[in-house]
């Protein structure tokens, strides 16, 4: 099975978050879940983070459901953001949470 570039990003970010040892869980997107909700949810160094990915380059192709839940955790203290590119966390989230790496303790890592 092929991977999508956007599959390719989602992947970067599982092991960015699971480097330093962060919780983050994926809402299911089969229409069982909340519509437009970031593709991940976070926990890390303490703060709620919501992180939408796209494909490179569609960093701006959000939809109006997505914009709804980006506003709405942002609005709650929250942090959302959506990246393209996973290089993009560090940007975004190093100054946000005073993120280091971290290796994971024994068994701690999301299946």
């Amino acid at each position: 099975m092929a991977t999508t570039p956007e599959g390719i990003v989602k992947k970067g970010v599982k092991a960015w978050l699971t480097k330093r040892n962060a919780y983050y869980y994926m809402p299911m997107s089969n229409g069982m879940g909340r519509v437009g909700a970031p593709d991940f949810i976070v926990c890390l160094a303490g703060r709620f983070i919501g992180i939408e990915t796209k494909a490179p380059g569609k960093r701006r192709n959000t939809t109006a459901n997505q914009d709804r839940e980006i506003r709405w955790i942002n609005r709650s203290g929250g942090f959302a953001i959506v990246i393209d590119d996973v290089s993009q966390l560090d940007e975004l989230l190093g100054a946000y949470c005073a993120c280091k790496s971290e290796e994971p303790e024994t068994g701690s890592k999301p299946a």
